[in-house]
């Protein structure tokens, strides 16, 4: 007999790459009952030990300035260079999953594939899925779900309607739509990693490998570096791209080894001494379902910067758009259109149109394939998480539907959750409660008055912080005593720096960045004297949330005592009072 287990919730979040991890959290954080139901037994999906893709966004790979993404997706890639110098994926594995594991309100379900949902009409009463590694059947009974598996499970599992393939030009009005649709895809991909060593390094190919004996065998495509390779060996977009998942890898893997074989064999590519380590053998998916929401974010939407009222995420990746034929397309491996500037994504396209307790964030979120081509990069679908983590423990708190909360103060109380936890919505300033707003604020040296002016970054050339030496200090004061309850702050991570971790590039970080604070201090004025209240050592966030107990203040200071190696502290935020985590304004 199949032993049977039902677990109860307020979310249920299906899908633990990073666009559901941040969603989980996110809603645990904010006081929703979450479940999160995962099939592989690491955290992470693409950006997994199983995929080794680096997470990349707005940023560009560091050429838009200041445009990293903050919020939780910040948070874990700086826990992880604080504990991780050596840069190893399996460590990577191990921040995302303790996370989880021992984030109060947080469930975590892994090794467990959903197949099947209980409707109660149009709603989702109840998902279930098969345990691998317990060989049970566990169903999750929650008020709202989110579908953040990338495949869109939904689709045939509930009813949410859904697209696959490319939209025509005219459709939508995308200049970069192809004239006819169809029903192609980009397709997925295999890398591999090799490693540098002291002495020749021979490889024999399997058997079954293709063979590439020349370049020219390889047009636009020809091997670069060598560590980590390639993007460009894709498949899988003319056809399925998720029934047909299982022949695609055992295609790309005759790829995979015959690239190898390549190089090592048949070019000129000082690999002599390199040695094949790793291969990936579950592709990473870039495109299949999209779930359709009360909005398709498309083109017009990302050049015109997406300036909605619902905006609760960024994105800024070029519209990268791959040939379905991928490596054995015969022309460029991709076509990259300009994004002019951060785009807002608005919560209206992440929300099913038709199943009214359903959401949905990452690449099969609410987008034509033309935006799809911008918002699929994990940075962007983080940020999607964390919107849907906070607007869902929102709605579930109030009773109120996925769509009702992109209603009018809904909307603004979502938006200002996200921007008291650090996020960045561009065009959007947070607004700060009546002790920030009315205690005097003075400083050392410079201008503090940037601490609460509700930007968490440099935008358009207006740097919006506090800036001095180490040592240096801020302060609040009132006219009499108040209750302070908490200190939020925002320190200067260099947000035009890449810190994800990653194969593809030489370029990783082995420790936090050198702009970070390290060691500060918070003093409060009680009864006339000054006491310290807080001290800080070794600190590797950029944002920090920091609780009282029964304070009562006249005056409150800030002192940054040293960074983690730069010679100017910068700070973006300085808030006292504000909610708490669970709490919204």
């Amino acid at each position: 007999m199949v032993d049977r287990q039902t677990l109860t919730a307020e979310f249920c979040v299906i899908g633990g790459g990073m666009a559901g991890l941040c969603a989980a959290l996110a809603a645990a954080r904010c006081g929703a009952d979450t479940v999160l139901v995962h099939e592989r037994p690491v955290l992470g999906g693409n950006a997994s030990s199983e995929c080794r893709v680096h997470i990349t966004g707005a940023n560009q790979h560091g050429k838009r300035p200041d445009a990293r993404e903050t919020g939780i997706l910040e948070e874990l890639q700086l826990r992880d260079l604080a504990v991780n110098p050596h840069r190893n994926y399996s460590i990577w594995d191990t921040v995302l999953h303790e996370t989880a594991t021992y984030q109060p309100n947080l469930r975590l379900v892994l090794n467990c594939s959903v197949h099947s949902a209980r409707m109660d009409g149009p709603r989702i009463a109840s998902v279930t899925g098969w345990q691998m590694t317990t060989q049970k059947q566990i169903t999750i009974e929650a008020r709202q779900f989110a579908d953040c598996t990338g495949d869109g499970i939904t689709a045939p599992i509930a009813g949410a309607e859904a697209r696959r393939g490319r939209e025509g030009r005219e459709e939508f009005g995308e200049s970069l739509a192809p004239e006819q649709p169809d029903d192609k895809t980009m397709g997925m991909t295999c890398l591999f990693c090799a490693v540098p060593t002291d002495e020749p390094q021979p490889f024999t190919p399997p058997e079954w490998a293709y063979t590439f004996k020349s370049a020219d065998e390889l047009p636009h495509r020809r091997p670069g570096h060598l560590r980590c390779g390639y993007w460009w060996i894709e498949l899988g977009g003319e056809g399925d791209s998720v029934a047909d998942t299982e022949e695609v890898r055992d295609e790309l893997l005759k790829i995979v080894f015959g690239i190898w074989d390549h190089v090592k064999n048949h070019g000129d590519y000082g690999a002599e001494n390199w040695r094949l380590d790793w291969v990936q053998f579950l592709p990473a998916k870039r495109e299949s379902r999209r779930l359709v929401g009360e909005h398709l974010l498309c083109q017009g939407d990302i050049e015109s910067g997406g300036r909605f009222e619902d905006t609760v995420a960024y994105g800024g990746w070029s519209m990268d758009r791959h040939p379905p034929r991928g490596f054995w397309h015969d022309g460029p491996p991709a076509l990259f259109g300009t994004v002019p500037d951060l785009y807002g994504i608005p919560l209206r396209s992440l929300y099913s149109v038709n199943v009214p307790n359903l959401w949905m964030a990452g690449r099969d979120a609410s987008c034509t394939h033309i935006g799809l081509s911008s918002t699929r990069v994990m940075g962007t679908c983080s940020l999607m998480g964390q919107a849907v983590g906070t607007a869902a423990a929102y709605a579930v708190r109030r009773d109120i539907s996925p769509a009702e909360s992109a209603r009018a103060d809904a909307i603004d109380a979502v938006q200002q959750k996200l921007l008291s936890q650090d996020c960045y919505l561009p065009r959007f300033r947070r607004r700060f409660g009546e002790t920030t707003r009315t205690g005097r604020l003075t400083a050392t040296q410079g201008s503090p008055e940037p601490l609460r002016d509700g930007v968490n970054r440099p935008v358009q050339g207006k740097e919006h912080s506090w800036s001095g030496e180490a040592g240096g200090s801020v302060e609040y004061r009132w006219d009499a005593a108040r209750p302070i309850t908490s200190v939020s702050l925002a320190f200067d991570s260099n947000l035009n720096e890449e810190i994800a971790l990653s194969l593809h590039h030489d370029r990783n970080r082995t420790e936090p960045p050198p702009e970070l604070v390290r060691d500060f201090t918070i003093e409060a004025e009680v009864d006339g004297a000054w006491r310290t209240v807080h001290t800080e050592e070794d600190n590797h966030q950029r944002f920090r949330q920091i609780s009282f107990n029964g304070l009562m203040a006249s005056a409150l200071r800030l002192t940054t005592r040293r960074t983690r190696g730069a010679a100017q502290v910068r700070v973006f935020t300085f808030a006292v009072n504000e909610p708490a985590p669970d709490e919204f304004p």
